[in-house]
């Protein structure tokens, strides 16, 4: 078992074991008897247009979170778009966000004609930075949209009192993050308003999203935006909204499906025991790979109250300086042939700065670069000038969902064999540019 997979040894974990975990300890989300119940009972209703299931969804989101308000969205995407509305972004305005992140926590500001400035992100948690947002806060920033990346917390606190201090909303994108706690407080709770996606993430609905708030203007100015049918006097109190009332301010569509819904009330009732399951295994996993070379866990410090929530798609940072210079591709490769699939290149890809989109693409036809065309400066962010997000590496690591101690210790063997034979790997290093995308940016 000495000898490296890569090189001819035998894999610590066998292919049909791999294939058995994927199928079981490995599964997400699970779909069963009661999701089945509760879609096939909407599908029997005679009004598939009914409200029920998605107000009775909307108001358990929002009490499990612990906000006054939730509104169902089609998408995670539009619930962030809607959060930017809510928050009154528009033309002209700018807003603050990790380059380290998915898209849809910031292409969106585009629809409304607003502009991003990226930020840098730390490299102990792969967040924002919070100092590199305050040093790009301008009278024309309106709001910072904070994404509590793999479900770790921001830290919030100083983040929400400098923005507030200088007139700044505060959006979480927490679609990683359900269930996170930051300091024993509930993440979505911490900013003015927060987005969920359900789609694929530790609460799934198979496609949807919803926002949370406890400000009331924000959740009226949301629904306003994408939810004609509910834009009336019976839930939006403010007179000059309802000028408009009866057509959507965003000419969209962007409530939630009824199943989507009825599926969502069944996976928030076993959450809660499934989370701390899987809490379990993976602080287990990480307890025992303390110390092993040129991995470091990425989750909160233990005893302050930050917790991971459902551990969507944990991963661990590469400290690549530990391995004599080796490239986390080509560790990688040596843990795939070891057993287990790990990825450098899923969620974390590479940062959203350098992307054509952000520097010359005019989306609208508006004679301009979108990324300026309201800017009153030159805000696009250069290549090398965010180095955290532009050097840091990490990769994936076994997504275990049940607290099985004896599959997590062979785990955990696994990556101590690679890590304690790293020099063999050098030789044959061909960079961290050699790994393969596939058409969706993974690899």
């Amino acid at each position: 078992m000495s000898r490296l997979a890569l090189f001819g040894g035998t894999p610590v974990i066998s292919a049909q074991e791999s294939a058995a975990a994927e199928l079981g300890t490995f599964r997400w989300p699970v779909f069963g008897a009661p999701e089945e119940d509760a879609a096939t009972a909407v599908l029997r209703q005679p009004n598939f247009f009914d409200d029920q299931q998605v107000a009775l969804f909307e108001r358990e989101f929002a009490d499990w979170v612990g906000c006054e308000f939730g509104l169902a969205q089609s998408s995670g995407t539009n619930a962030v778009l809607a959060a930017m509305f809510g928050c009154g972004i528009g033309a002209g305005d700018e807003i603050i966000a990790p380059t380290s992140t998915y898209w849809a926590t910031c292409v969106q500001a585009y629809a409304l004609r607003a502009s991003v400035v990226f930020a840098d992100i730390q490299p102990e948690t792969l967040n924002i930075d919070i100092s590199d947002v305050i040093s790009k806060i301008t009278p024309r920033t309106k709001a910072v949209v904070v994404v509590h990346l793999l479900g770790y917390p921001v830290d919030m606190q100083p983040l929400v009192t400098a923005c507030h201090e200088r007139g700044v909303k505060v959006i979480e994108d927490a679609s990683h993050a359900h269930g996170s706690r930051y300091h024993g407080r509930n993440v979505g709770t911490l900013g003015d308003v927060a987005a969920f996606s359900l789609c694929g993430k530790p609460i799934a609905v198979g496609e949807g999203g919803i926002l949370v708030t406890d400000d009331r203007a924000i959740f009226e100015r949301a629904i306003a935006w994408g939810h004609h049918f509910r834009f009336n006097a019976a839930e939006v109190h403010d007179s000059e909204l309802l000028r408009a009332a009866g057509l959507p301010l965003g000419g969209v569509t962007s409530r939630m499906h009824n199943i989507s819904a009825a599926i969502g009330r069944t996976q928030l009732t076993a959450y809660a025991e499934r989370m701390a399951e899987i809490d379990r295994a993976m602080n287990y996993f990480w307890d025992l790979m303390e110390g092993v070379r040129g991995i470091v866990a990425h989750r909160p410090p233990k005893g302050t109250g930050s917790t991971m929530g459902g551990w969507y798609c944990p991963h661990a940072i590469y400290d690549a300086e530990s391995m004599d210079g080796l490239s986390s591709a080509r560790f990688v490769m040596a843990v795939r042939a070891e057993g287990y699939h790990a990825w450098t290149r899923q969620c974390i890809k590479d940062p959203l700065h350098p992307h054509a989109l952000f520097h010359d693409v005019d989306v609208y036809g508006e004679g301009a670069p979108t990324a300026i065309r309201h800017a009153d400066r030159d805000l696009r962010s250069r290549a090398g000038s965010l180095p955290v997000a532009e050097s840091v590496r990490a990769f994936t690591v076994p997504p275990f969902k049940t607290y099985e101690p004896a599959l997590i210790e062979r785990y955990v063997s696994l990556f101590q064999k690679v890590c304690k034979n790293y020099k063999e790997l050098i030789a044959g290093d061909s960079g961290d540019q050699s790994v393969v995308v596939d058409a969706r940016g993974n690899g």
